[in-house]
Parts: C-alpha cells; sequence; structure tokens
C-alpha cells in the first residue's frame, strides 16, 4: 500500500465560487489532479486529504462537491480545513460517506499497518496573522490534538507507521517549535501531512525535515495539482 496526499482543493461544483480567479495553477486544476490521481493511485492505496475541501455550506451540497473525489482510486481519509463550513456533525458525516472513505475529528483510523490522526489545528505563535485572539484557540486544537494521539495509541500495533494529518502549517517560517511539534515529536510520528498555504509569496518548502520528521505541504496549487507521495 502507497500513501499519497493532497490538501485544499476547494470544489465548488455549482460554480459559484470558481477558483481560476487567484491565478492560471488553479484553471483546469480539478482536472489535473483527477488525471494525476488515477494515474498513480491504486485502489488498495490511501489518500490523504487535508481539509479546505468543499466550499459548501451545507452537508448536502459538500456530497455533490465530494463526487469529484469519491469515484477516484484508493481510500480517502479526510480531515477538516477552516473553509470547510459545512462540517459539522461528524456523525452525521461519517453516516453519508461512502465505505472506503473516513472523516477524521480528534481520533483516528488504521489501514493495514498505517494509523492516521489529526486535527485541523491552528495558526501557530510567530506566524504573521498570530494574534490575540488565537492564542485560546491554538491551545484548544493542541488539546484536540491529544485526544487523537490517544486514539492512535490505543490502535498502534508493533511496526505500524504513524501518520499525522492538520490543516494549518504546524510551524511558522522559522520552523520554530509549537505545541504541534512537540506533540508530533512525543508520540513518534513517522510523518507529518499539512496544507493551507496558497500562492507563489509564500515562504514555503513542499518537503521539510524537523527533528528527524518529514513534513509534506500538499496545497494543491504548491505542488502543482499532483499528489505527493508519502514516504515515512
Amino acid at each position: 500500500m502507497k500513501v499519497y496526499a493532497i490538501s485544499d482543493l476547494h470544489i465548488s461544483a455549482s460554480g459559484e465560487k470558481p477558483m481560476e480567479v487567484f491565478g492560471g495553477n488553479w484553471v483546469g486544476y480539478l482536472e489535473k489532479i483527477a488525471a494525476d490521481w488515477r494515474e498513480k493511485v491504486k485502489e488498495e492505496d490511501l489518500v490523504l486529504i487535508g481539509g479546505d475541501i468543499s466550499w459548501a455550506m451545507t452537508l448536502e451540497n459538500a456530497l455533490k462537491d465530494l463526487e469529484t473525489v469519491f469515484p477516484l482510486p484508493g481510500r480517502k481519509v479526510l480531515i477538516r480545513g477552516n473553509h470547510d463550513y459545512w462540517w459539522h456533525g461528524i456523525g452525521r458525516i461519517r453516516e453519508r460517506l461512502p465505505q472506503n472513505v473516513y472523516a477524521l475529528q480528534n481520533d483516528a483510523v488504521k489501514i493495514e499497518n498505517v494509523i492516521v490522526c489529526g486535527s485541523r489545528a491552528w495558526s501557530v505563535p510567530g506566524s504573521p496573522d498570530f494574534g490575540a485572539d488565537d492564542e485560546k484557540i491554538y491551545k484548544r486544537e493542541a488539546e484536540r490534538l491529544k485526544m487523537s494521539f490517544h486514539a492512535a495509541a490505543k490502535l498502534r500495533g508493533e511496526g505500524d507507521a504513524l501518520l499525522a494529518l492538520v490543516h494549518y502549517p504546524p510551524f511558522n517560517v522559522r520552523r520554530e517549535n509549537s505545541l504541534f511539534t512537540e506533540l508530533f515529536e512525543a508520540n513518534g510520528v513517522n510523518a507529518v501531512i499539512y496544507g493551507h498555504l496558497h500562492g507563489s509569496s509564500v515562504r514555503a518548502d513542499r518537503l521539510v525535515k524537523k527533528n528527524g520528521i518529514p513534513y509534506y505541504l500538499t496545497s494543491c496549487d504548491m505542488v502543482d495539482n499532483r499528489l505527493v507521495e508519502i514516504k515515512f
């Protein structure tokens, strides 16, 4: 089983939120992603989708957007991003998903010998957009990530890999430690996948190794609308 990741699909089946207005990288981007996906992914593989999946405001409309993804090969794991306004009531979401699609919310799922855990996370201290109001949310999200690792520990056996899937970057541009990176290291994570960042002005590398852990940036426009293979 191979593991791939992509994030920030920002799907709008209704056409109300066309991503093309943000530049040439977004022209025909979903078709490019789908073509790359079909070329790489087999049914037994795993694809991690790191949030900001759909612009929809309701679950019903989000499911229409997700029909772009559901038929594509492989098993899928989703987390919530800051623009997934439709994501309310994890039980309702899970009961509407196909059998090979898993929605994570402060917990974990085991697929073969790979355990995926995660949460949305949040901006971290030292980030340009981190203000006084963010401190409380940042600490709350760290507690939610602890819950996810607690669930993962119950699933993890000898030889199992542990992957952390979050939406927000878990460190600032100086790659300083955060509550999130400390949790990753304390729990022996094999790799971290994140997204949220967009645009040519962003100062970010697709792959960062910090204290022995690889961190993969997977925002679709930052990875040329191609799935990223996660190696661990």
